[in-house]
Order: structure tokens, then sequence, then C-alpha cells
């Protein structure tokens, strides 16, 4: 995994999440606790509501990228970043200051006046964007988008997402965006809900992933709450998101969404990591298709993505014939079956009663979707029933 350094902050699998609180420059924008248009007041709000409760990074918006409002121009961005460049100049606390825009004539203007990495809406949908950021030398959160300056975020479905995110290229210090909100009119919250569930994939591409969920209707109408009663619920996807691999976390509630993510990244599980000459790194992978792309990112084979993920699943009910196949199919390279104390030898009557109160043998079945597959193959023949089971476990792998 590739880490960041954005004016001094580290950010990546080597340093803990990193809170990126959010400010807003523009009436327009729909969450008015974070909206201030003078310089004093924005400046009281992040050092007291920000900077003070623990955010990293400061996220300054120009516009609302809603998708239902009027696309600001370049120049009408520019006529804001005053009241932006006013603000960071009348903080005292100490925080990396991002400016949020699509066009890189505001993102050179800003970092030339002092804000030190760029949150590109539109995933480098302007051609120069990149350019200006490797020139300036800063880091660059990159949201998934199609390239159209009007259609920030406005991919749906997971793969595409995935996709999208390479439009464009990337500079060194590219940080992805997955782009959580619906911002299509085609998107569904089942989107987003997917995109939440396969989070792991996007460290296929080996750089940090940035997450902003806070509050979002994918994760309030699972519960049913309104905006103002979806803290609860972006909280606890907070540290899911952390666990599964999130490394910046954009939200208006910082002291919370700090505290949550500080929770998500103790409890991740702990990984083999070892610099030097040869380095390892164990990457954090719990399906075929995360382990996929991290074997595309490196010009491999992805069918071997079948052999890289074992599953442990516990079989009951069992006959003696079924036994027996899962044995045989273990001897031919198939999934290995571990047999349960008494699944050796026939009981009296060839039945043995489970612990659970069902009838037949039992034990453990280890092995990758290869294996799986190769064990599947071998059953068939013997049993319908256990081979569904085996196309449901394969399905699982997924």
């Amino acid at each position: 995994m590739r880490n960041v350094d954005a004016a001094g902050l580290g950010i990546g699998d080597e340093y803990p999440p990193r809170i990126m609180g959010v400010l807003n420059v523009s009436e327009e924008s729909p969450y008015d606790p974070s909206v201030y248009d003078e310089p004093d007041e924005a400046a009281a709000y992040v050092d007291e509501e920000l900077i003070g409760e623990g955010a990293d990074i400061v996220d300054v918006g120009l516009e609302s990228a809603n998708k239902e409002l009027d696309v600001l121009s370049a120049d009408e961005e520019l006529e804001r970043l005053d009241v932006a460049v006013e603000t960071m100049a009348s903080t005292s606390g100490d925080a990396v200051w991002s400016i949020e825009t699509r066009y890189h004539e505001v993102a050179e203007e800003a970092l030339a006046r002092g804000f030190d990495m760029v949150n590109d809406v539109c995933g480098f949908a302007d051609p120069e964007m990149a350019r200006v950021c490797e020139e300036h030398d800063v880091a660059v959160a990159k949201m998934a988008s199609p390239p159209d300056l009007e259609r920030p975020g406005a991919v749906d479905g997971v793969d595409a997402v995935y996709e999208a995110l390479s439009n464009g290229g990337f500079t060194d210090k590219t940080i992805l965006d997955p782009a959580f909100g619906r911002w299509s009119e085609t998107a569904t919250l089942a989107d987003d809900r997917d995109t939440f569930r396969r989070l792991r994939e996007f460290r296929g591409y080996g750089r940090p992933i940035l997450v902003s969920i806070n509050r979002k209707s994918f994760l309030r109408k699972l519960v049913g709450r309104d905006t103002d009663g979806a803290l609860p619920v972006s909280l606890a996807a907070t540290s899911m998101a952390v666990e599964r691999g999130a490394h910046v976390i954009r939200t208006h509630d910082v002291a919370e969404t700090r505290d949550a993510a500080i929770i998500g990244a103790e409890f991740a599980r702990d990984r083999v990591s070892r610099s030097g000459e040869p380095s390892i790194e164990e990457l954090d992978v719990t399906t075929t298709r995360e382990a996929a792309r991290h074997l595309d990112r490196l010009g491999g084979d992805t069918d071997g993505a079948d052999h890289a993920v074992t599953r442990v699943y516990e079989l009951t009910g069992l006959s003696e014939a079924e036994v027996g196949a899962l044995r045989a199919a273990a001897a031919d390279g198939g999934a290995r079956f571990v047999a349960a104390d008494g699944a050796e030898r026939p009981s009296e009557g060839g039945i043995e009663t489970a612990s659970d109160g069902g009838t037949g043998h039992r034990g453990l079945l280890v092995g990758t979707l290869a294996e799986i597959e190769t064990t599947k193959s071998v059953v068939s023949d013997v049993s319908v029933g256990l081979s569904d089971v085996l196309d449901d476990v394969g399905d699982s792998f997924k």
C-alpha cells in the first residue's frame, strides 16, 4: 500500500485514520451547520468545531456538488476563494487545508495562496488537474466520476465506480474516493450499500482511500432516520469503513467521527508487514474479487484469485457415502475434509447423532474456491444435495 504525504501529514496503512472536517463557503450547501460566508465566523467554526475537535484536514467547499443545482464556473468559484483564504489566515489551529474543486484553475490559485491539498470531486475530468497537483507536489483526493465536469460522481454500480477511479490516471499522491452519495439520477441506495460492502476491493489500487459517508441516505434509511438523527449510523459505518481499509473519513461531526475511527483502527486485524529487501505486506483480502483486484494491479493472471482465499465450513447431516466422497475429493486436490470424532467409523446402525440433535456425520471443510470447485466435481455423482450445498459455498467466496 502506497502511503501519501499531505503537507507533512502521513496518510495510509502506516498511519492512524485521518479526519477531514468540512467547511462550506457556499450558501447553497445542504448541511447548514458547516456553511459560513464571513471569514471571522468561519475561522471560529474551524478552530472550535473542526481542528479543536480533532480534524487533521479542513476541506473547504466553494460550491455545492448537489446534482439538482447549477454548476458554477471556474470564475465563479474563484470569486468565493477570497473567503476561504481569509478564513485560513484567521485560524489559529494546525491542520492541512484542502480545497474542494473540479477546476485546475481554482486548484492552482488556491495552492498558490496557501492551501495544502486538493479534493477533486470530478476525478480528473479536468485534464489539467493532475498536472497542477504534480507541479505543486500536493496530495489530491480523486472522486470516482465520469469524464464530465458537470456530473461529479455520476457512476452507477461497484465495478463502474472502481473503473472510473482510473480515469485520467494518478499522481504519486492520489487518494481515492469511491463516491458515496447517489450522485446520478439512476444511482440507488443499493449501489452505495454494495460499494460499502465491497470497500476492501478499492484497496486493489494500492492507494489510500477516502470515504464520505457522514449522514448519507444509504445508511440512515436502513434505520428510518432523517439527517438530524443519522449520527449513530454514521459512526457505526465509520468504524466499519476503517476496519475495511479506509484511511481518511470526511465528516461534519468531527469529534464523534474521530472516536469511531479510533475504535475501527484499534480492532482491525493486525497484518504482517516488513520493509527491506525483500519486503512483505499481508494484503487485506477476504473474497476472490478482492484478490483479483490486486492481481490486476500487479499485471497477474486474475484466475489466480480462485486460489487466494481459504474458508472453513461446518457440514452436518452427512451420509457415509458423502463423507467418503469428500475424502476422495481431498485426495484429488479438492478441499480438505476434517471429520468430527466418530465420523471415521460407522456408528451403530450407520447413523450418528450430531451434537445439535441432527443425524448423520459432520466435519469441517477447509479450502479455496478452486479446491471447492474440485470437490464439487467429485461429489456431484454421489449426492445432489451436497453438490447444491457446495454451489452456495462457491458463491460465498465472491
